[in-house]
């Protein structure tokens, strides 16, 4: 919070020793001072005010996320385990253990278009600070985006992650609780906006956040089957990249722009799961890691990546699709 403070009172404090200056000039009897550096001054005064003010209106909004912490206790048993470590591997590797098993440290900022921030990855296991946590502000962090001592989570809220199920985030914090102390602590809080993030935020030009969710989410029977295809998808990010329906990224989107998913229906169901395998499509082309985590994503089983090529063998057909960007 101080620092986030420092920025919006050099703002203030520029823009009023420019105000001070322009008064002075204005009463000076030469004409260039009067008028040019006087409406400079002014000008510049005006803009720096400007930015402090909507700088604080970003750390108000930094602020006014909130959510309840569930009373929970993770009861743990082997098949919870099982089941959030294949959720692990799939989905929370690809930004979590860049460099150990849930270790954290990867900064998120690097990886943004604008430099709006720092944003790193908290090391998950018990030398990070979860391991102070409890079950229910786990659960929070994980659905709502909000760490245990109130601060919002900025790259968690822009996820999907809040829409895994109720029973899915339970068998995550029961892996979590079992992996081994390693790598060192990261910064608490994890995030902290740069100016320019700050005044973004103020201004309403980030991305939107995923709202609070209040009520329970429930996952359909694991499965290879469309509907359960769905529920992977709803909380993957693939939207985020590919558009809201799949069917193509737009230019001016947060994410890299990513093909229209409908190509899919021209492989096989195996030629789906081998080209998340290797990262090599049935036409050779090399899909970029750095872009697509399909290193992560290739992780799930058969069942769960043929359940999400049921779910995109019937997804509409995109009649503005073309070739190029079907393959991206």
């Amino acid at each position: 919070m101080t620092l986030n403070l420092l920025w919006p009172s050099i703002f203030i404090a520029v823009a009023a020793a420019l105000t001070y200056l322009c008064a002075r000039v204005a009463r000076s009897k030469v004409r260039f001072l009067k008028w040019g550096a006087a409406g400079l001054a002014g000008l510049g005064a005006t803009a720096f005010g400007l930015l402090g003010l909507v700088a604080l209106i970003g750390i108000d909004r930094l602020q006014a996320r909130r959510a309840s912490v569930p009373n929970l206790k993770v009861a743990a048993t082997p098949e919870q385990i099982d089941r959030g470590k294949a959720i692990a591997s799939a989905f929370c590797d690809a930004c979590h253990s860049s460099t150990g098993t849930l270790t954290g440290g990867r900064d998120m900022g690097e990886h943004l278009p604008m430099p709006l921030g720092r944003f790193i990855t908290a090391n998950l296991t018990p030398a990070g600070q979860l391991s102070r946590w409890s079950d229910g502000e786990i659960f929070r962090a994980i659905r709502n985006g909000i760490d245990a001592d109130g601060h919002w989570l900025v790259i968690m809220s822009l996820t999907n992650a809040g829409r895994l199920s109720d029973a899915d985030i339970q068998a995550l914090i029961a892996y979590i609780r079992r992996v081994p102390a390693a790598g060192g602590p990261t910064p608490n809080p994890p995030d902290r906006l740069y100016p320019l993030g700050l005044i973004m935020l103020g201004a309403g030009l980030l991305p939107d956040v995923k709202p609070v969710i209040t009520g329970s989410i429930t996952a359909p029977p694991k499965a290879a089957t469309a509907e359960y295809g769905e529920y992977i998808l709803s909380y993957h990010d693939c939207r985020a990249c590919h558009g809201a329906n799949l069917g193509g990224g737009v230019p001016g989107q947060f994410g890299p722009i990513g093909p229209d998913l409908a190509l899919v229906k021209e492989w096989k169901r195996d030629d789906f799961i081998t080209t998340l395998r290797t990262g090599i499509d049935p036409t050779g082309h090399h899909i970029d890691d750095h872009q697509m985590p399909w290193r992560a994503i290739g992780k799930m089983d058969d069942e769960e990546l043929g359940a999400i090529y049921e779910y995109l063998t019937h997804l509409p057909d995109n009649p503005n699709g073309t070739e190029l960007e079907r393959r991206g």
